[in-house]
């Protein structure tokens, strides 16, 4: 029983992952104007993709199908793409920095579904690594004028 649960939480943080790889995707093709701006997304959807290739790992290694899409999370990813034709820069930032409280959430109550073997290794990795881009988010959209 707790196996399904492990695979449920694990799959949950891994459509969630996807729809951020998808969202950052969208991101750098319009805000492709400034290199800082594209240098700060391009690590942030380095370290997204970097989580969902370990998420997939966790979710096959407890027997579980990992899902291929985002299902309904990808809809975030269009809300960017919305808004950084619509309102520019700024918004499409605050939008990315929006979709990083989210993820934290997220982290934070699949997390707590986990064994306690299993939660303990994937907070060290991937819970710091979701406060870091939730980070530079924040940062950017504070420095954006």
């Amino acid at each position: 029983m707790q196996t399904d649960k492990n695979v449920e939480a694990l799959s949950s943080l891994l459509r969630g992952e996807i729809s951020a790889v998808e969202t950052y995707d969208q991101a750098l093709e319009k805000l492709n104007d400034d290199a800082t701006i594209t240098q700060e997304l391009r690590r942030c959807r380095s370290s997204h993709q970097n989580r969902v290739n370990m998420l997939r790992g966790e979710v096959s290694r407890f027997g579980g199908q990992p899902p291929d899409g985002s299902g309904t999370w990808g809809t975030f990813a269009k809300l960017v793409e919305g808004g950084a034709k619509i309102f520019g820069k700024k918004a499409a930032i605050a939008a990315l920095e929006e979709g990083e409280d989210h993820g934290l959430k997220q982290y934070r109550e699949d997390l707590a579904k986990l064994d306690a073997s299993v939660r303990s290794t994937l907070e060290a990795l991937l819970l710091s690594e979701q406060e870091k881009t939730h980070r530079a988010m924040s940062t950017l959209k504070k420095t954006i004028h």
